[in-house]
């Protein structure tokens, strides 16, 4: 079996390696604070701590994979370099986790999160909320887009520190039903690059895909190889339930 949820992935590479990489393969390092939506998500379950990717849409509102649910989540925002403390950081606890009710663990579908802030985030410089598409704000294969995530540059290495960016290209469907044979083409988007080794990998769990400044996609899995494609849970197919909660709290 080549895929797995990516935090799936992270945990068996934990468990064989002592060591976390969240991961973006074949990306550079963002500049400091160039993407103020980014979220860090510390997060516990079962006694075991894991961190995954997430993107702040409203003040007390955080969006994130469905698999990234945990006993408790604490939120990070204004981050870059997660080992180095700094002014811009913003600590927040979630008060409630909305998963989707129909996500489905076996074939990671629906794989989407919201969370709701303790408190509301203090908007900066550093610190700012992502778009969400409109039912009719439509993507295409070939748009070219960008993905973000702390972790190492290559399967295996140390994690990094800082936050990694990735451009990655829209494919078509097909590319990811032969790659995966749950890919529902309606509520998921396949991104990544035929000539070259460029996706998201371990850890970037719940990260968005950014197209044309519109979050368009959460990250949800790929191959444990990280050898693109990558699939990526298409909001645009959630507004009426993104919306339901959002209007609800």
């Amino acid at each position: 079996m080549k895929l797995l949820p990516l935090l799936l992935l992270l945990l068996t590479f934990l468990l064989s390696h002592e060591t976390g990489a969240d991961e973006i393969v074949g990306g550079k390092e963002s500049m400091p604070h160039s993407r103020p939506y980014m979220a860090f998500l510390e997060i516990k379950r079962c006694k075991r701590n894991f961190t995954c990717g997430g993107f702040l849409i409203r003040r007390d509102f955080v969006m994130t994979a469905a698999h990234c649910e945990g006993d408790s989540i604490t939120v990070k925002l204004g981050v870059h370099n997660i080992r180095k403390p700094e002014e811009t950081w913003q600590t927040l606890k979630v008060k409630h986790q909305f998963l989707h009710p129909k996500y489905n663990t076996e074939r990671s579908l629906n794989d989407i999160m919201l969370l709701k802030l303790e408190k509301k985030a203090k908007l900066t410089t550093a610190v700012n909320t992502l778009p969400l598409p409109s039912r009719f704000n439509s993507v295409s294969p070939g748009q070219e887009c960008l993905a973000a995530g702390w972790g190492s540059t290559e399967p295996r290495a140390p994690g990094s520190e800082t936050l990694q960016e990735v451009e990655l290209t829209l494919m078509n469907p097909s590319d990811c039903t032969m790659s995966f044979g749950c890919f529902d083409e309606r509520s998921q988007l396949c991104a990544g690059n035929h000539t070259s080794r460029k996706s998201v990998f371990f850890g970037d769990s719940g990260g968005p895909l950014v197209c044309s400044c519109v979050a368009q996609g959460i990250v949800s899995y790929g191959n444990k190889n990280a050898k693109p494609p990558a699939v990526f849970t298409r909001i645009a197919h959630y507004g009426s339930w993104i919306n339901q909660i959002l209007n609800a709290n």
